[in-house]
């Protein structure tokens, strides 16, 4: 399976709508050397533009919904399309990412569950989302979740518990805690035997730099490939049919004691 993560680079001197046409155009980019393409967290904002939150949130169908759902169409590719500041018609917000289908149908919403900002910036801001959520691609199921969501490996587990054999990551994650990054990153891909995609951001969130530093990493916590700092496309091949493989040549998950149920969506 073929994978471009697309680091993008959000800057405060680009507006809402030129960022969306460009990250169009770089997802369009992928076609034919891409079977599934993942975009970071929140890249409509930046991830750490509070104040953009409420202004430019939308509706779970609105003007990104419309572009992505478009652009995954046009490039013929399963678009994982980071993450939106989303407003729930009842008013609450919530951060909220899009899954679509190479016919451009959305293939499966995820609101954020752990907010980062203890007690203030996004954990007071935005609302928390309650459902696990799994996509079945064509040769992987996968796991959805959003950056601070790494932290906490009981969702992976409950991941995997839904069957998710590769667990996708959408971040904006900063440059100063990058080292946790890389070994979240790895430690989820070893303790739950699964591949790893994690797409960051670049450039400087409300003043905050990001780290970049996209990674893939195989179920063994090999890293397959890694991006840099800036924007880029990090493009990588996988074979996910590895992971049964893994998983019956190293039954670890079979002893596992604790937190045998499955959470329910």
């Amino acid at each position: 399976m073929r994978a471009s993560l697309i680091q993008i680079a959000v800057n405060e001197d680009e507006s809402v709508n030129s960022r969306r046409d460009r990250v169009s155009s770089l997802v369009r980019d992928q076609a034919g050397s891409a079977d599934l393409v993942v975009l970071p967290e929140l890249w409509p904002t930046g991830a750490f533009a509070y104040e953009l939150f409420a202004s430019e949130a939308e509706p779970l169908e609105g003007p990104t919904f419309e572009a992505m759902a478009k652009a995954a169409r046009d490039a013929g590719v399963w678009l994982h399309a980071g993450s939106i500041p989303e407003r729930d018609p009842d008013g609450p917000l919530y951060n909220t990412a899009l899954v679509f289908s190479p016919d451009g149908e959305l293939a499966a919403a995820y609101r954020k569950i752990h907010r980062f900002g203890f007690d203030k910036g996004e954990a007071v801001l935005m609302s928390a989302g309650r459902e696990l959520v799994t996509v079945r691609l064509p040769k992987t199921v996968a796991g959805v979740t959003t950056c601070y969501d790494l932290r906490f490996p009981e969702l992976y587990r409950g991941l995997v518990g839904l069957g998710a054999e590769t667990l996708i990551v959408s971040a904006g994650w900063p440059e100063r805690r990058r080292a946790h990054w890389t070994l979240l990153a790895q430690a989820r891909a070893v303790e739950n035997q699964a591949f790893v995609l994690a797409c960051g951001s670049a450039g400087t969130h409300a003043g905050v730099p990001q780290a970049g530093h996209s990674i893939v990493v195989d179920p063994w916590g090999e890293v397959l490939g890694e991006a840099g700092a800036g924007e880029e496309v990090l493009r990588v091949e996988f074979d996910p049919s590895r992971v049964g493989v893994t998983r019956e040549q190293f039954p670890a998950l079979k002893d596992r004691v604790l937190g045998l149920e499955a959470p329910g969506r």
